[in-house]
């Protein structure tokens, strides 16, 4: 499988992390692209001075390739390049308008045009909160389109006890938009209740 995958500038840093890290240990081709402000959250977040491709993979043997996001002729700004879905984790909401309005003058917007575009699927971690008037408007002309909207927001069924297993829960819920197969703990067990009066 070959995945698309994009990086801004919301908070969220961790998702993308261990997104990709379940998508290398699946065997996919991950294709990166990293915004100017998504450098800066994987500086800000994860301490890394610029793209640390194993350390975003988990590993050195991985097969994440990483694109300029300024290159608007790479190939994932072609439709002729076949793939098998696009995330952007986190998603601003700059990343969010640009995509809802079509526009294309960096790589990701262009990426995620084309998809649209192709029909594939597009997935849109987006991560701010509250919304404003504007986002809601931008989240029904991408739901019109046909884009799943993934706000990151993790479910608690399942008594997490640390912050990487609420990560987890919302890297698993992506591999599975995407159908790769994963061991992230995320299924609803209704034997995996907490005992009443139990405090996280």
């Amino acid at each position: 499988m070959d995945i698309v995958t994009a990086i801004t500038g919301a908070s969220g840093a961790l998702y993308a992390q261990r997104f990709i890290q379940g998508l290398v240990a699946a065997g996919v081709n991950v294709h990166l692209v990293v915004s100017p402000l998504g450098r800066r959250l994987l500086h800000d977040e994860l301490g890394m001075e610029a793209v640390d491709l194993p350390a975003m993979a988990g590993t050195r043997e991985h097969g994440v390739t990483l694109y300029n996001y300024n290159d608007v002729g790479a190939k994932l700004a072609s439709g002729s390049f076949l793939h098998d879905g696009m995330v952007i984790v986190p998603c601003s909401s700059n990343t969010l308008a640009e995509v809802a309005h079509g526009l294309g003058d960096n790589l990701i917007s262009r990426a995620a045009a084309v998809t649209l575009k192709e029909r594939r699927k597009l997935v849109l971690v987006h991560r701010e909160m509250p919304l404003s008037p504007i986002d809601v408007n931008n989240y029904k002309a991408l739901s019109d389109a046909g884009v799943v909207l993934c706000p990151a927001n993790p479910g608690f069924y399942l008594n997490p006890t640390t912050v990487g297993e609420i990560v987890d829960f919302v890297a698993g819920k992506l591999l599975d938009l995407v159908g790769v197969k994963h061991a992230y703990d995320t299924r609803w067990d209704p034997k995996n209740v907490r005992p009443p009066g139990a405090v996280v």
